[in-house]
């Protein structure tokens, strides 16, 4: 092998295990880790601090502390071993896409929208290992944490890539016997006399906009059952609980089979949530990740 060759081996291995021990909190920790003996890793952090010159930890029995120098270097060296990592499947990428996905998807919409496509998309792209997490919770693209995430609403502003998926109307629903028992609201006010279901989002207050010809109305409604998603609301006001407003998507079943019939349509005021997938782009974009937005765009708009 060529000297300059082996030099930046051991160089990529060493930053490899610097980041090791600082993640393990130690030489043994970090040396089960790799498949090293303590005295291994313990070398190979002498022989980093030997060519900088500088003290990268101050060693004691009871920890490891690195120095001003040691959290400079460590921050450099998973920089860097993220960057090989990047390398490595984007080289492994031009082939089929291959590798793990993360995806991310909110609970009903993953669940009843996303879900479902799931199996086509694997026997497109049998070399990609699917790893989805279904969550109203917000994850962190760029830190890592997925690869894509299915987000709805505003996007706040940042260096990630967000393609349109499609949007969801919002309706008011509630089940015929409920609505046989309680009589159908045949105006936005009426609500006040029933038992409105609601979302218990922080940021999701217990008001409902409507329109009257060009008037906008928020009205505050009230209900004793919330809950952190559209389908769990859904499935309540099937069950004859109460009316809940909920998107389009995940009530367009019952709809159908006429568990839940729409009320107050004259008065919707026509409100959509956009549907984004959200992701890393720029030509450092995985294959398996491009593959995955582009099938999902196709298929949502279908």
């Amino acid at each position: 092998m060529d000297a300059k060759v082996s030099m930046g081996a051991d160089r990529a291995r060493a930053l490899e295990i610097f980041a090791a021990v600082m993640r393990e909190g130690s030489f043994s920790a970090a040396g089960r880790m790799l498949g090293l003996t303590p005295s291994a890793v313990a070398r190979s952090i002498d022989r980093i601090e030997a060519r900088l010159g500088v003290r990268l930890l101050l060693r004691s029995t009871r920890a490891l502390t690195p120095t001003a120098e040691g959290q400079a270097y460590l921050q450099t060296a998973r920089r860097i071993l993220a960057d090989l990592d990047d390398a490595e499947r984007q080289l492994a990428d031009q082939g089929a896409p291959r590798g793990r996905l993360r995806i991310s998807a909110a609970l009903s919409h993953g669940r009843l929208c996303i879900v479902p496509l799931l199996g086509e998309f694997a026997a497109l792209y049998p070399h990609i290992l699917i790893d989805i997490a279904l969550s109203d919770g917000i994850v962190d693209i760029a830190a890592g944490q997925a690869d894509v995430a299915i987000r709805f609403g505003a996007l706040a502003d940042s260096l990630l890539t967000a393609r349109k998926l499609g949007e969801s109307g919002r309706v008011i629903v509630a089940a015929p016997d409920y609505l046989a028992r309680y009589g159908t609201p045949l105006a936005p006010e009426d609500l006040h006399a029933h038992n409105c279901l609601n979302f218990n989002f922080r940021r999701a207050e217990p008001i409902w906009p409507f329109r009257r010809g060009s008037e906008d109305i928020v009205l505050s409604v009230r209900g004793n059952i919330e809950a952190n998603n559209g389908e769990t609301l859904g499935q309540l006001a099937a069950a004859g609980v109460g009316v809940a407003r909920v998107g389009a998507f995940s009530v367009v079943d019952d709809i159908a089979a006429g568990r839940l019939v729409p009320i107050l349509e004259d008065f919707n005021p026509g409100d959509v949530e956009l549907i984004h997938a959200v992701f890393v782009g720029g030509s450092q974009t995985p294959a398996r990740v491009r593959a995955f937005v582009d099938f999902l765009a196709q298929r949502l708009a279908e």
